[in-house]
């Protein structure tokens, strides 16, 4: 503080702040342009994620994608606190780089008065959840205790979320309101359908027609259904198993809309003889099926 007091009683005190606020500012614009150059780096990074197949190197260009956007802010921190602090030196050359520090800060400190401890819980529970990595930037993340707070990640700062929902609304989160996540991996839900028929043949004929009713896209089912397996439980009986790929709230289509287009072909071109059994539709993720049987016990 004496620092402060010190610096506005001398002679050029307003020519002096007006140096530093303008060199503040011009670093600010520096910042701004290297933020930017990052942001074409993550872009970059962003479509080779896309475009990639293999899954592993996906997921490592996609956590790439998350550090970039967190460097973002604090490059543009960084640049801004460095500047501030030497400017204030030169300023104050008889201070001390202890004093010249806190002097540079104590701009801020006063600005930024009744926010400080606000940013602050946010930085820390921003930092907190990349080491951790709970998600990353590209995933379908739902956010407790905000039940409509849901959506594809698409910026992540020390400070706060990006997240855009389904129908194209952003939501801005700050970091120390997320209590818990859920992540769902892959932004996509594997649902599959179980289908009793009489016949292996019109069964198989039956869901082929369904099947090309259903909309493929990256807002419906993002990956076209597909059977999996057929399996004879009797004489008279067949299990055939569908399988598909959907995003969270759009599993409907799989769980309604698929089944009753079945029912209701069944009806209208086998008389309904086709069906023995109400077809039943289920999650189906590779890891929580791993998880669950070693819970129960099951090999």
């Amino acid at each position: 503080m004496e620092s402060i007091i010190e610096f506005i009683y001398q002679p050029h005190a307003f020519k002096s702040l007006l140096l530093l606020l303008g060199s503040i500012g011009a670093a600010y614009l520096l910042s701004h342009f290297v933020a930017q150059l990052i942001v074409r780096v993550a872009r970059f990074t962003a479509k080779k994620s896309d475009a990639q197949t293999d899954e592993a190197k996906r997921l490592h260009l996609r956590r790439l994608e998350t550090h970039l956007s967190v460097a973002i802010a604090v490059v543009r921190a960084s640049i801004v606190g460095i500047v501030a602090f030497y400017v204030w030196q030169e300023l104050s050359p008889a201070a001390s780089v202890s004093s010249a520090a806190i002097g540079a800060s104590a701009f801020f400190i006063v600005i930024a008065g009744a926010t400080i401890g606000i940013v602050l819980r946010d930085i820390t529970a921003g930092a907190v959840m990349i080491m951790e990595r709970w998600f990353d930037v590209g995933d379908y993340i739902r956010v407790e205790p905000f039940l409509d707070a849901s959506g594809v990640v698409e910026r992540i700062t020390l400070r706060s979320t990006k997240i855009r929902s389904l129908n194209g609304e952003v939501n801005w989160m700050h970091n120390q309101y997320m209590q818990s996540v859920k992540v769902t991996p892959g932004g996509l839900r594997a649902i599959e359908v179980d289908v009793f028929v009489d016949s292996d043949e019109t069964g198989e004929a039956l869901i082929g027609k369904v099947i090309a009713s259903i909309p493929v896209g990256s807002m419906t089912v993002a990956r076209a259904p597909r059977i999996l397996r057929k399996e004879k439980w009797a004489d008279d009986i067949w299990l055939i198993t569908v399988r598909a790929k959907t995003l969270p709230g759009r599993e409907w289509l799989m769980e309604d809309y698929f089944i009753d287009s079945l029912k209701t072909l069944d009806a209208k071109l086998f008389d309904g003889k086709v069906l023995i059994r109400k077809p039943i539709a289920r999650y189906a993720d590779s890891a929580a099926e791993k998880s669950f049987r070693r819970a129960i016990g099951v090999k």
